[in-house]
């Protein structure tokens, strides 16, 4: 051992824990931390950001496409609270990842010196764990157990505070381990029950939701299904747990779900929910669901034992890894003769679902945007990893594109604005073989869309599609149904598109009329694989076109 400066340490034991990447925006309060990374560049990348929000929620992006817990670097006051979307994200989106702020040194601590901010009050609801390192020489205990925390039982954000004092005394201390996985199982008893209450089901249906799913649990998982003539839901923004061209594929139970879906999810006498919290959106306001006793059987499997019972009373509570459930179903068939063909029945009405909307036939509609989304998907890889903000904007993605499995998707189920385009750069920059394709609202991209010269920077060439109708769509959905004519606060100036994305050394086009489409996204997707550089296409599209049912 040698002695070494506190910023050294807390580098090191990224490096142990297996991380790759590091998001962030550089500060003086982690200048020690900055000058670790410089001679650790060929074993972890720092991605310097344009804002901490972007920085965060590429930082989230990154633990949802490769399974691993992801990193953001911050400095104090600004930094951590613009930082604090990508935290609550990860929280509602249980996802893994440290949040790493710079600190006013210990010396100055509690006299509310610059940008000074207690953590632990500010971060306390949005985080499973906050803490700040004092003492250089527990950098490594402090470290592990963020990692711990953040990745086991139901994932989730730890926010770790290290004041400058901290950072730049030295101390010769050893390194720790890299944590290890702890991955509830299943027990044998538990699967003969759900044999006995799947037996005993007229119209069951499998609902899959949650993080840490693997490609082995996700086959295993449609092997079940495919045994039993057992129908799949996807929860919202988990469309991609099972590729939506599987035939026991039947949609995605989250908002503006189709009605024969909603039906079918009511009228069902066993629910099979394997990894979801079954939270408010993917339940449609706790009603195809009712709290807190549901009038469908329910087994709930969850890797967080806190949040079995939480909201519902289940049937079978069990305290599992998806993935553990998933193998451990497998192998496992019962007579399915009573509801055999249901499942034929569920994904012809999927397939029902996604033709074009009839109100698209009628009227003036110079820009199709079902077409468009048929346009993508006939030009652009089946594995292309989609991510999108929140929006309408984003149903037509949700309802028209088929997700080709596993990491095909990166959305935020806490519905955060901004996030499409940071997960893409961070998609591109860990997957640069990938194809990625950011749906993004004129208002949505508009809140992180500097992080373009991000993507620039490090060579990340995400395809950008800016849907703009300028307005802030949702809202303004909301606003007719409950004040009609009483438009206040949703009506927005916007930019050139075209021209903004230029100045950043994109190629960009502007699409008006759904015939022009296509010769913009192959020039775009040509683009972005020749020159490493996003491309931008920018939809003018109807105001009054707010949703996918017109």
């Amino acid at each position: 051992m040698k002695s070494r400066i506190g910023g050294h340490i807390v580098v090191d034991q990224l490096i142990i824990q297996g991380v790759t990447h590091a998001f962030g925006v550089p500060g003086e309060s982690y200048l020690a931390v900055l000058d670790g990374l410089y001679d650790k560049q060929e074993q972890i990348k720092f991605v310097v950001c344009r804002h901490e929000g972007g920085a965060a929620v590429m930082a989230e992006a990154y633990a949802k496409l490769t399974g691993r817990t992801g990193v953001c670097m911050v400095t104090r006051g600004p930094g951590a609270t613009n930082a604090a979307i990508g935290v609550h994200t990860a929280m509602q989106d249980s996802t893994p990842m440290v949040l790493f702020i710079g600190q006013v040194g210990s010396d100055f601590a509690d006299r509310e010196a610059f940008q000074e901010v207690d953590y632990k009050q500010m971060f306390g609801p949005l985080a499973k764990w906050v803490a700040q390192i004092d003492d250089v020489e527990r950098i490594p205990e402090y470290v592990a157990r963020a990692f711990q925390v953040a990745q086991n039982g139901r994932p989730g954000p730890v926010v770790l505070a290290l004041p400058e004092t901290t950072l730049s005394a030295s101390a010769t201390v050893a390194d720790l381990a890299p944590v290890q996985p702890i991955q509830a199982q299943v027990s044998i008893n538990q699967v003969d029950q759900i044999k006995e209450l799947l037996s005993q089901a007229k119209r069951p249906f499998i609902l899959l939701g949650g993080f840490g799913w693997t490609a082995q649990g996700c086959q295993a998982i449609a092997q079940f299904a495919k045994n039993n003539h057992l129908p799949i839901g996807c929860a919202f923004r988990f469309q991609d747990l099972l590729d939506n061209h599987h035939p026991n594929y039947v949609g995605d139970v989250g908002i503006a779900i189709n009605p024969a879906l909603a039906k079918r999810v009511e009228q069902a006498d066993l629910i099979i929910a394997i990894g979801p919290r079954l939270g408010e959106i993917t339940t449609s306001g706790y009603s195809l669901i009712k709290a807190p006793k549901p009038t469908q059987g329910l087994i709930h499997v969850h890797s967080g034992v806190d949040e079995l019972g939480s909201v519902y009373q289940a049937d079978l509570l069990i305290n599992a890894s998806p993935n553990a459930m998933a193998l451990a179903l497998a192998d496992v068939q019962v007579d399915c003769r009573v509801w055999q063909d249901e499942v034929v029945q569920a994904r012809r009405a999927y397939e029902e679902w996604q033709r074009e909307p009839a109100f698209l036939n009628t009227g003036n509609h110079d820009l199709n945007l079902w077409q468009v989304m048929q346009t993508c998907a006939a030009v652009l890889p089946r594995d292309t990893i989609v991510t999108n903000g929140a929006g309408n904007f984003a149903t037509w993605a949700h309802r028209f594109w088929r997700y080709g499995g596993l990491r095909t998707q990166l959305a935020p189920t806490s519905g955060a604005m901004g996030y499409g385009v940071p997960a893409g750069i961070a998609a591109q920059i860990l997957a640069p073989h990938r194809c990625v394709l950011t749906v993004a609202g004129d208002g949505d991209f508009q809140m992180t869309g500097q992080e373009l010269a991000t993507a620039v920077q490090y060579g990340a060439a995400p395809i950008i599609i800016v849907f703009n109708n300028g307005i802030y769509g949702t809202i303004r959905m909301h606003q007719n149904k409950h004040f009609p004519n009483r438009v206040s606060g949703t009506e927005m100036f916007n930019p050139d598109f075209v021209m903004l994305a230029k100045a950043y050394g994109c190629w960009s086009g502007l699409v008006e009329k759904t015939h022009e489409f296509e010769s913009a996204l192959q020039q775009a997707f040509a683009f972005t694989r020749q020159h490493k550089k996003p491309a931008l296409i920018e939809l003018k599209m109807d105001p009054l076109m707010l949703t996918t049912r017109g």
